[in-house]
């Protein structure tokens, strides 16, 4: 595996996901595996469960490929680092450490340094989850440096855009560095600068560029810019397949909101996060969600709902508490504590979050800690202390130049001021402390841009002009915060806020999904989009398992024309198929507006057939408008179409043929139309590869039958040769020996004489001999009268009517010198009055096979062993037979498998593994009966359910399989 051009990419769009899913359906087996390793990358946040199925099944398969250790390697460290990042969203963090280390081995063992980029990423959030910032920037760098290493650009600005965000979270004074490196294409004069490039354009590169001018402008309280880049972070994020970034940046999107004091629109955002998250069950994205849907509500005055939300998101970022997420929540409780004048419990709140703040080197927590801290000091009367702390926000918020964080710890200045008797602060230039702080605090806060001045800081700024007696002052005050808190606590926002409350409690108490709402057009566009791919794929997926059902070519190529008819817009539709010298294709299947088409041979040295190119090149050939190419023609008795569409019939590495949809219409065909017509295609492969395999099983099946019949036939000729000699070999013995005494007795009548006695002994030699003679001629005439009937009965299938003791007494008798020689013997027990109009040959047969059964399997090892073969008529008009013997048995596991093609436990040593299956077939199909079988060690039973008068058969001929 090279560093460069093959490595997977990092994100990939939804259209790329929904051809690998296209793609996949009628892959099976190994075949499956080119695709399922891209797809499960792609769907690890999509849809965490299915990418680990998935990666589950890519890495069972790998040990059944003929791939290479490096590839089986390669493909093993990717699946594997799939794993990891889904352990990693399920808050595994220890397990998914240890498989992206696992993972990371591999990929560096065979220097694949894009996998590397990518093991070190995961790592590197895996430590933000931890709480471990040093090791997290440690893995960032390193990933970073592997991406230069496999000179992949797009890696390169992902890595560096996350760097960057974490950077300024320590210390907001180094965006002056990264920022201009991060947005290229953002400045004022971007217009007139060069156009960045293309990685920088692509959404999974933009989304993290997006997050940091994001979280940059947050930290620089310019929360309208923020919300702005947050929404398009969210939704490249989404079209990327990055869950988790699209559902932190929709948070982060309504905490902007939030601080412009616009409640409306940071809760429409809370809750697309608690919808995305809560369906993902990833913990900490779903606390992240219930922590600032808390805080919100906290500002609207909803504390019960708040804290009820606040506490389950404690609960479920528990597990993560050395995360920013964590120190977040701690914040929230504080200022939630603050609300209720629980300052004992906020103070212990804030004193926790510096604690977190200083770990994680987080300057903002670390001016929210002092902050809040000083205003719980306040309120345990501690004001000394609460100064000091207040003054240390102060300073901290100028350093980083934050004029939120300015505008509360400011506040809380004149907070603790209005409360405590304290000597005024120096340069005070209004009527006292407090009314010096508040006024700073407006004035900081004008600077920020679509800000709403809350109402609670005007009236406090209008309580202190009235307690110094500047009423009118007062009254201007007053009237402003008014004004403010009606534009802030509409009454729309309190209803959505009420709302949200009932809608949160229901879907905690019954435990079902969450309504999902749509926020920009796009997101709209998008949904469609899945919805109609999804039904399309459900869609396919039933026609693919009727096609592949199918194990006959015509009736595939019905199906195959149906779903083309149904699907696309098709005047013509054919298939062509490789002859099997290989030098032409042929029409084997043919529709043009609803009509037949004749036979079509094209040679595949045809120079402007666009079926031979695609044929030769394996790959799709599209024609939008025939008319503009200069070979296109028209074959003999077809109309001219206006486009086309040519897809390969491909089984793995092997090309069947050609598959081609035509249209009276130009461009007829877009993408949608094409990946259908390639799925029909890779299905109808299948099935053709299918019908043809089981065709040639079924010639392989007749010919062995054909070859079992005659073997037994040769087995039969010799038996009978055998049981011949001795009666034609006594009689010849007798009649030579008659000769020699009549040449002595001819001698002695032409000699000196004949006495009475000697013509006398020789009379009665000669008929002892006549009758010895006739005796033993008479017995090989009636056995070869029984070979003649049972051969032809035999090799022709004739039906007709039998004495079923006649029968059986022929096919017994041919058996019998192999019975002898084995030292076997065979009783049977048949009445004369069973007549049957039936198959006397394929019934014979049958015998003759349970007899041979016997002779091979039953008395293995042993001699003396005994058959048994008798039949009964019964009330039904039907005839039973049995044929048992006293072996060894069939072994339990081995009798569901007895009458199955090709099954035997002497393969080599006499058995073919068809002798049963033959008798099987014969029984139930041409004689109309049922066969059983019984068998312990004591001994085997067959027994054979018969009609007297078989069923007629249906002499349709030979069905047609199209090669």
């Amino acid at each position: 595996m090279t560093n460069k051009g093959q490595a997977m990419d990092m994100f990939a769009v939804e259209e790329d996901v929904a051809q690998w899913e296209l793609s996949l359906l009628p892959l099976r087996g190994v075949a499956r595996l080119p695709v399922l390793v891209p797809l499960a990358w792609h769907l690890r946040q999509r849809d965490s469960e299915r990418a680990d199925a998935l990666a589950a099944e890519a890495l069972a398969l790998l040990p059944q490929t003929n791939l290479d250790s490096p590839a089986q390697t390669a493909i093993a460290g990717r699946m594997q680092l799939v794993q990891a990042e889904v352990l990693w969203l399920r808050g595994a963090l220890d397990a998914a450490e240890a498989r992206a280390s696992a993972a990371f081995g591999q990929l560096c063992a065979l220097g694949d340094h894009a996998g590397c980029a990518d093991a070190h990423w995961l790592q590197a959030w895996v430590q933000v989850d931890r709480g471990d910032h040093v090791g997290r920037d440690s893995e960032l760098a390193l990933a970073l440096a592997a991406a230069s290493q496999a000179q992949d650009v797009q890696r390169q600005h992902i890595i560096e855009a996350a760097t960057a965000r974490w950077a300024i979270l320590r210390d907001p004074a180094c965006a002056a560095h990264w920022t201009p490196r991060i947005a290229l294409d953002f400045s004022p004069d971007a217009a007139l600068a060069p156009p960045p490039p293309p990685a920088l354009l692509a959404p999974g590169c933009a989304a993290w560029r997006h997050d940091y001018l994001g979280v940059a402008a947050s930290l620089s309280s310019d929360f309208g810019t923020a919300a702005s880049h947050y929404i398009r972070c969210y939704e490249n994020a989404l079209a990327t397949g990055q869950l988790r970034a699209a559902i932190t940046a929709a948070t982060n999107i309504g905490e902007d909101f939030t601080n412009l004091n616009d409640h409306h629109a940071a809760l429409e955002w809370m809750q697309c996060a608690l919808d995305l998250a809560r369906p993902a069950g990833w913990p900490r994205s779903v606390g992240a969600c219930l922590m600032h849907t808390a805080d919100t509500m906290r500002r609207l005055g909803r504390l019960d709902a708040a804290e009820e939300l606040l506490h389950e998101a404690l609960d479920i970022l528990a597990p993560l508490s050395g995360a920013r997420s964590y120190a977040i929540a701690l914040q929230y409780l504080g200022d939630l504590s603050l609300a209720r004048g629980s300052y004992g419990a906020a103070l212990d709140a804030f004193l926790l979050l510096q604690g977190r703040a200083d770990a994680l080197q987080q300057a903002d927590l670390q001016t929210v800690a002092r902050r809040g801290q000083a205003h719980a000091l306040s309120g345990l009367d501690r004001p000394q202390e609460a100064l000091a702390a207040a003054h240390e926000a102060v300073r901290l918020a100028g350093a980083q130049r934050n004029t939120h964080h300015h505008v509360t710890a400011l506040r809380v200045l004149s907070l603790i001021y209005s409360r405590h008797s304290l000597p005024s602060p120096p340069g005070m230039t209004e009527l006292n402390a407090t009314l010096h702080y508040l006024h700073q605090a407006l004035a900081v806060a004008s600077t920020i841009e679509g800000y709403t001045v809350p109402g609670d800081l005007l009236d406090a700024l209008a309580r202190e002009y009235a307690r110094a007696g500047s009423y009118q002052q007062a009254y201007q005050m007053a009237v402003a915060a008014s004004a403010a808190r009606e534009k802030t606590h509409s009454q729309e926002a309190t209803n959505r806020a009420v709302a949200m409350q009932v809608h949160h409690q229901t879907e905690h108490a019954r435990a079902e999904g969450l309504h999902h709402r749509e926020l920009a057009a796009s997101e709209a566009r998008r949904a469609e989009v899945l919805q109609q791919t999804s039904a399309m794929l459900e869609r396919l997926s039933a026609i693919g398992q009727e096609i592949t059902t199918h194990l006959d070519a015509a009736a595939v190529f019905q199906a195959l024309d149906r779903h083309v008819a149904a699907l696309l817009q098709a005047h013509t539709f054919a298939i062509y198929l490789v002859d099997h010298g290989g030098q032409s294709l042929t029409r084997a299947f043919g529709v043009e507006g609803g009509r037949a088409l004749r036979t079509n041979v094209i040679p595949l040295s045809h120079p402007h057939s666009f079926s031979v190119r695609c044929l030769n090149q394996r790959r799709e050939v599209y024609v939008p408008d025939l008319n503009s190419t200069d070979h296109s023609f028209v074959i003999p008795g077809t109309c001219p179409n206006r486009s086309a569409l040519y897809v390969p019939l491909l089984v793995g590495e092997r090309v069947l043929g050609v598959m081609t949809a035509q249209s009276l219409e130009v461009n007829a065909y877009g993408e949608r139309e094409r990946l259908i017509f390639r799925s029909l295609c890779a299905y109808g492969a299948i099935a053709l590869d299918n019908a043809e395999a089981y065709r040639q099983l079924q010639d392989a099946q007749t010919q062995l039958v054909s070859q079992e019949k005659l073997a037994a036939l040769g087995s039969l000729m010799a038996g009978v040769a055998h049981e011949l000699n001795t009666p034609i070999g006594n009689s010849l013995l007798i009649a030579s020996t008659l000769q020699q005494k009549t040449a002595e007795i001819e001698q002695q009548m032409n000699g000196a004489g004949l006495r009475r006695s000697e013509l006398a002994a020789y009379v009665a030699d000669a008929q002892k001999a006549s009758e010895l003679v006739m005796r033993g001629l008479t017995s090989a005439a009636d056995l070869v009268n029984s070979f003649k009937q049972v051969a032809v009965d035999r090799t022709t299938e004739q039906r007709r009517m039998f004495n079923l003791q006649q029968v059986t007494h022929e096919v017994v008798a041919t058996m019998m010198n192999r019975i002898r020689n084995a030292n076997h013997s065979i009783e049977f027990e048949v009445p004369d009055t069973l007549a049957m109009d039936s198959y006397p040959g394929p019934f014979g047969q049958v015998l003759a096979n349970f007899i041979n059964n016997a002779l091979l399997h039953a008395f293995e090892g042993r001699v003396h062993g005994r058959m048994r073969l008798s039949a009964s008529p019964t009330a039904d008009g039907r005839a039973l037979v049995t044929f048992s013997d006293d072996g060894g048995g069939i072994p339990a596991e081995h009798q569901s498998r007895i009458f199955d093609p090709f099954f035997t436990t002497k393969l080599g040593q006499g058995g073919s593994g068809l002798g049963l299956s033959i008798s099987y077939n014969i029984v139930t199909s041409l004689l109309g009966g049922q066969i059983s079988v019984s068998s312990s060690p004591a001994g085997t039973t067959f027994t054979l359910d018969l009609p007297l008068t078989a069923p007629l058969q249906n002499d349709t001929g030979p069905v047609a399989i199209y090669h």
